[in-house]
């Protein structure tokens, strides 16, 4: 087995470090970490080389994110890797919140059947990565850089100019587009002058990864004000390999480099193990951390040729898990109109769309962050007496469960206002309206064969879902046929036993036609198109109209 925390990649001289004149190259990633090896590797897929730049020459260390939602890994099923992340990882569905040392209530975030992945699974970032750089090896045109920092930018027109430093000296790169991958603490923005502006958190957390030999069902726990740790709060979240995370409140006061020693950590562990029963259990103590953090973001995303994404974009606290699924979601957003302005399939003006929409992802990521925040950590007596109320009227009553906050668990934001999106022209319910990022449904095929929606998708093309059978959806298909554009298009025969979930969940008759964009995003329904309505959304869908 690999043992990918202590994996080291060899740095590499380039032929680009003995050109004349600085080579040219469409887009230069910098940030070889969940959100710049996504992107990477989604841009590949549609055909765009792409030069990948990180500054170290290994994965990261400890398990940094753990939690990877069901919208990130449909993303990664799309860049062929999600099988590996689901099967190595530990899926869960079930959260339990306790308030003192009593279970107050417990929630599922997969209620439902007929989705092919599970609501989250818990699995170390450097497994992550890991796989990621695996997938990447196998792209001929993703060009990997380790132990290649750059140290200067200069923005032109027509792209950028990159100082790189290595261990043999520096070199210069022209960038048509430069991604800016690379973390919260940004050099790139640094360079460029910018700034993240939000709120500091004034509080500490401890992380630590332990390995047991206890048997706990595989589940999310919250301690609110525990006997074990009073006054604080606990979270607990089962790994791969048998590991353990733990988060500790320890206030503002506490010192980091105190708290991150084994002999201060061990009796904060043995009193959360036996208090849950597991008294005497062995336990070791992987890697640790103390942390703090900040709800805060960029004004813009985009500056000129320079577009930023994850963690140097936008920050937010840990609870919810919304730091690395948001990353991952702005590659997502950001793959598919970057490779159509390079290809020329597509105006600039379409990236400008990247950036108000994901600006509007990283607001309320921010916003469902601070309220978490402010709930487990209450910074004053009456916050502190609210939400013990709150909890104290959980057991009893269903309307106080909906108050309390342990971190509302990431999903994908719903693009509602979006210009890319074409407004209905019919009456639709539900919950796939444009801008919403498609749900997954089983799916049989008229030859009795099975599958997942989802996976019908297109890797990289816009895809239109047709429902139902008959004359109405001959009419669709011939419109769509009529439109004359490179559609993906998927049957979606709700009369076949097994596919009726799809139809309910998208409010469909025969007839019925989704437009879905290459991120899966809806851009456009109807209840039966014409050839002009489906040339007029894909016009909009890439900033054309």
């Amino acid at each position: 087995m690999i043992d990918y925390q202590s994996l080291r990649f060899d740095y590499r001289r380039h032929a680009d470090q003995d050109a004349a004149t600085p080579a040219h190259h469409p887009v230069v990633i910098v940030g070889a970490g969940p959100v710049g090896l996504t992107l990477a590797i989604d841009l590949a897929l549609r055909q765009v080389p792409v030069v990948l730049l990180d500054n170290d020459n290994a994965l990261s260390n400890g398990s940094r994110a753990i939690c990877f939602a069901k919208r990130t890994l449909e993303v990664f099923d799309r860049l062929g890797c999600g099988d590996r992340m689901v099967d190595k990882g530990v899926s869960w569905n079930v959260g339990k919140v306790f308030f003192h040392d009593e279970q107050v209530y417990r929630f599922d975030l997969l209620p439902e059947p007929g989705h092919e992945r599970p609501a989250f699974i818990n699995l170390q970032q450097y497994y992550v990565e890991g796989y990621l750089v695996e997938r990447a090896a196998t792209l001929p045109l993703i060009d990997l850089r380790w132990n290649n920092k750059v140290t200067g930018i200069a923005q032109r027109g027509d792209g950028a100019v990159l100082t790189v430093e290595t261990p043999e000296g520096s070199y210069q790169l022209q960038a048509g587009h430069v991604a800016a991958c690379d973390g919260s603490r940004s050099n790139l923005r640094q360079m460029l002058g910018l700034e993240a502006k939000g709120r500091v958190f004034r509080d500490r957390f401890l992380i630590a990864d332990i390995t047991m030999d206890a048997h706990l069902p595989t589940e999310r726990r919250f301690w609110f004000d525990p006997s074990f740790h009073p006054g604080q709060s606990v979270l607990l979240h089962k790994q791969a390999d048998g590991m353990w995370r733990i988060d500790f409140q320890l206030g503002w006061d506490a010192d980091p480099v105190e708290e991150r020693k084994p002999e201060n950590i061990t009796p904060r562990v043995r009193a959360l193990l036996d208090s849950i029963g597991f008294e005497g259990v062995q336990f070791q103590i992987g890697w640790a951390s103390v942390y703090t953090f900040a709800c805060q973001r960029m004004e813009r995303f985009r500056h000129g040729r320079v577009l930023f994404a994850g963690d140097s974009a936008h920050g937010v606290s840990p609870f919810g898990a919304r730091g690395a699924n948001s990353g991952v979601q702005d590659a997502d957003n950001l793959g598919w109109k970057l490779a159509a302005v390079v290809q020329g399939q597509a105006p600039d003006a379409l990236l400008d769309s990247y950036a108000s929409e994901r600006e509007f992802a990283a607001d309320e990521n921010i916003r469902n962050s601070t309220r978490a925040t402010d709930f487990i950590t209450p910074k004053s007596e009456v916050s502190r007496l609210f939400r013990d109320a709150v909890l104290e009227l959980t057991k009893r009553h269903a309307f106080a469960r909906t108050l309390v906050n342990s971190g509302r668990l990431s999903v994908a934001t719903v693009l509602r206002d979006s210009p890319l999106n074409t407004a209905d022209a019919d009456a639709f319910s539900g919950a796939m309206v444009p801008g919403a990022a498609a749900a997954d449904a089983p799916v049989v095929h008229s030859d009795g064969s099975t599958g997942w929606l989802l996976r019908e998708c297109h890797v990289s093309q816009f895809t239109a879902l047709v429902f139902g059978e008959g004359e109405a959806a001959e009419r669709s298909l011939g419109e769509l046929k009529a439109s004359d554009l490179p559609l993906h298009v998927v049957r979606v025969e709700d009369g076949t036993k097994g596919s009726e979930l799809a139809a309910q969940r998208y409010d469909a008759r025969p007839g019925t036609v989704y437009l879905l964009r290459p991120d899966q995003h809806v851009c456009a329904r109807w209840r039966q198109p014409a050839a002009a309505d489906i040339r007029a959304a894909i016009d909009r869908a890439l900033a054309k109209a």
